[in-house]
């Protein structure tokens, strides 16, 4: 007899219907708790965040907005900075009536295709690639709470404004208001991120104490990141205004000055040359701005307490991770200059190039331009400063560096794009305003030894050493608008006016070798013509 499969001697199996429908219950409530748990994180968490600071991010606000800062860590205590800080006051008459001068007006020359550095299109595309990208790098962080980055948000943003306005002919326009609301984002707006700069990461603390010349990643100095995608770099504060670089103190291992970075950035603005990038100054809170921000363990390593319970940290190279070279808060607040960053190198190529008046970097030996009285005659037969705009450059930053008394330019950049005649970037001026009783004649050989000048530079020096627009006056009254204001002291804005005496003379003293068209290089045609500049004081 055949057996039965349910045969009552046997347990009988469950019924196939029954089993799959309790598996696929139990399968259907936890496709759905994954779905919702994923909305969760990644949709409604984020836009409740970003619905809940939207009110507070100032690159959001309508471009009319007021030029009030939000509560400030910068002045240590939350309150609000004060009113009216980033717009010229209408008390401060030198100032505006300098920027009014036909010598600061006029001479606008218009975009031609090919002028502006970016395009917007490409900076909006490479700015949905980094926010695509940080907030991967988030999520695989598991930080899923916190607010996304958007595209959306880096349009509304000065930074953006700024690098859009960035041309052949300067970075940034003679007046526009978007500077001065950049300079407020750099003086108060809330950082998001903190690490070490791109040079002290590829440095990586390697570090040799016998090379006389310490490379850029060795200094003390960090990358603030903001959630509009806006950078800068923080240089904390080493020496106080009062002090001087001691005499025995060789250029090249000075301190590296944060109220000079300011104070340059402001100069380089009131010569008309537009070629520092936006500075600002800062308080930062070491604990909360920095340490809680960042990362970096490594960075986060280099935090300790004082024995004033002061929070101090350190640079990572072996011969500064000392106690004795840290810098400290008091007892959190540290404050620096804040240096708004140009467009990334992927969008906006930059060349370095060895300055021909570079100095030896040495002890004893010397560079030829310093023996050689003629060396300029070789320099200008040297491509590219046998033609074009790059030799008057040179003496342009050579000027500059006069004024604020930096030996400490080795090596200068220009944007790729603009080729041979495109300007010289003024980075990095954190070494002047070191000695206001001395003035380095040598910083002015581009100019003594080549007998050169462009016009426009020539025009607005003479016009600085007039009383009605002296430039010890102008600087005090522009450094007024900077959040660590007083920025120099009295004795370094004293000594401007002496050295700007001294560039006229050596101008004079070409004059009187040379043909006037052979030293004034006229670059602004024939709208000033009427000047002469024979006589001592030029005559308008």
């Amino acid at each position: 007899p055949s057996l039965s499969l349910y045969s009552p001697g046997r347990q009988s199996l469950p019924q196939p219907n029954t089993m799959w429908s309790a598996r696929s219950r139990f399968l259907i409530v936890l496709l759905l708790s994954t779905a919702f748990t994923v909305d969760l994180l990644f949709n409604i968490l984020p836009k409740l965040h970003q619905r809940s600071i939207r009110s507070q991010c100032p690159c959001e606000e309508s471009p009319n907005r007021s030029a009030v800062p939000r509560n400030s860590p910068a002045n240590g205590s939350g309150a609000p900075a004060e009113s009216g800080r980033w717009s010229l006051h209408p008390t401060l008459s030198k100032l505006r009536k300098l920027f009014s001068h036909p010598f600061y007006r006029g001479q606008s020359l218009p975009r031609r295709p090919g002028d502006q550095l970016l395009e917007k299109e490409d900076a909006v595309k490479y700015c949905n690639y980094k926010a695509k990208r940080a907030n991967r790098k988030r999520a695989r962080a598991g930080e899923l709470t916190g607010g996304r980055y958007s595209s959306k948000v880096y349009l509304a943003s000065n930074w953006l404004k700024f690098h859009l306005a960035i041309d052949r002919y300067a970075l940034y326009p003679r007046s526009d208001p978007f500077l001065d609301r950049l300079l407020e984002d750099l003086a108060v707006l809330d950082v998001s991120e903190v690490d070490y700069t791109y040079d002290e990461k590829a440095l990586n603390g390697r570090c040799n104490c016998k090379e006389v010349v310490k490379p850029s990643g060795v200094h003390l100095k960090f990358l603030l990141k903001f959630q509009n995608f806006g950078k800068a770099m923080f240089k904390p504060m080493k020496q106080t205004r009062e002090e001087e670089t001691p005499e025995d103190v060789f250029y090249f291992v000075d301190f590296q000055r944060h109220n000079a970075e300011i104070a340059a950035f402001h100069l380089d603005r009131i010569l008309d040359f537009r070629r520092v990038p936006p500075v600002a100054g800062r308080k930062l809170n070491l604990s909360k701005e920095i340490q809680d921000l960042t990362r970096n363990e490594e960075l986060k390593a280099t935090f300790f307490i004082s024995p004033e319970n002061n929070v101090c940290l350190f640079a990572r190279c072996l011969y500064s991770c000392k106690t004795e070279y840290a810098v400290c808060g008091r007892p959190h607040l540290l404050e620096g200059s804040v240096s708004a960053f140009l467009p990334d190198l992927y969008i906006a190529q930059r060349e370095l190039i060895k300055n021909p008046w570079s100095r030896s970097y040495t002890f004893a030996n010397k560079e030829e331009w310093e023996t050689n009285p003629n060396y300029c005659e070789k320099v200008k037969h040297t491509p590219p400063y046998n033609k074009g705009s790059r030799l008057l450059n040179v003496i342009d930053m050579a000027i500059f560096d006069f004024l604020i008394g930096n030996m400490d330019r080795h090596h200068f950049e220009v944007f790729t794009k603009f080729g041979k005649d495109g300007y010289i970037i003024h980075f990095d001026n954190a070494r002047g305003f070191g000695k206001h009783s001395h003035d380095e004649l040598s910083i002015l050989a581009p100019l003594t030894q080549c007998c050169r000048i462009k016009k426009s530079t020539l025009l607005r020096l003479d016009l600085l050493s007039q009383p009605d627009y002296r430039l010890s006056d102008i600087m005090r009254e522009s450094l007024l608008h900077d959040a660590l204001s007083p920025v120099l002291t009295e004795p370094h804005l004293l000594a401007l006016d002496r050295r700007l005496q001294a560039i006229l003379k050596a101008v004079q003293k070409c004059l009187q070798q040379h043909k006037d068209g052979d030293v004034i290089k006229d670059d602004v045609g024939d709208e000033f013509d009427f000047i002469d500049f024979n006589s001592s004081v030029l005559t308008r």
